[in-house]
């Protein structure tokens, strides 16, 4: 059973990564932040007897509900919004009312997007993910675990079973074998 000083060691050490993991997902700061807080709660409240090595799992799993919770609201909110706004108009305006004309997309999210840049962004990332999957193993986990779950040096070596100077060569050698196979594919970051 994980002790309330190892349960608030786990929720301080996972908050960055959580929070990092939670606007990739929604793009949006201030929701990503009550998702987190959502997720640490319930981890808190219906979890905390759990031994602490089993925390990190659970965790993942709560955080990734809780994101899919998330978009399930925001799809029947904006159900609902849509479905009402001609509530209270004239019955002449609404033949002439189109929502997709009146609609503007939050500057900076998917949906404002047009669709050329989603199907380049859509592009470059299969691109980007197809180098990565092309690395040797050690460089492809000392890479991920570096740069995509933002663990420190010291927490990749210790997941890798290796030394620190180890992980360090090995992100080394990836960023540099991505960045060349990129580069030849056109693509600069």
């Amino acid at each position: 059973m994980a002790t309330d000083k190892e349960l608030s060691d786990f929720l301080e050490n996972v908050e960055r990564r959580a929070f990092k993991q939670a606007v990739y997902a929604v793009r949006k700061d201030e929701a990503a932040l009550d998702i987190v807080q959502d997720a640490m709660i319930k981890l808190a409240e219906k979890y905390g007897d759990k031994p602490a090595n089993e925390l990190p799992l659970l965790f993942q799993r709560i955080l990734q509900n809780t994101i899919h919770d998330f978009f399930r609201r925001e799809k029947v909110r904006s159900t609902w919004v849509s479905l009402f706004s001609s509530i209270g108009r004239d019955s002449d305006d609404q033949d002439d009312f189109d929502l997709l004309e009146s609609y503007e997309a939050e500057h900076g999210t998917e949906a404002a997007e047009s669709s050329a840049d989603k199907v380049e962004r859509d592009q470059t990332l299969a691109l980007i993910d197809a180098e990565v999957q092309k690395l040797p193993t050690r460089q492809r986990e000392a890479f991920l675990m570096r740069y995509w779950q933002d663990m420190d040096v010291a927490e990749t070596a210790a997941a890798m079973g290796c030394s620190e100077g180890s992980v360090k060569t090995h992100c080394s050698r990836a960023t540099h074998a991505l960045a060349q196979a990129l580069r030849a594919k056109g693509i600069t970051l």
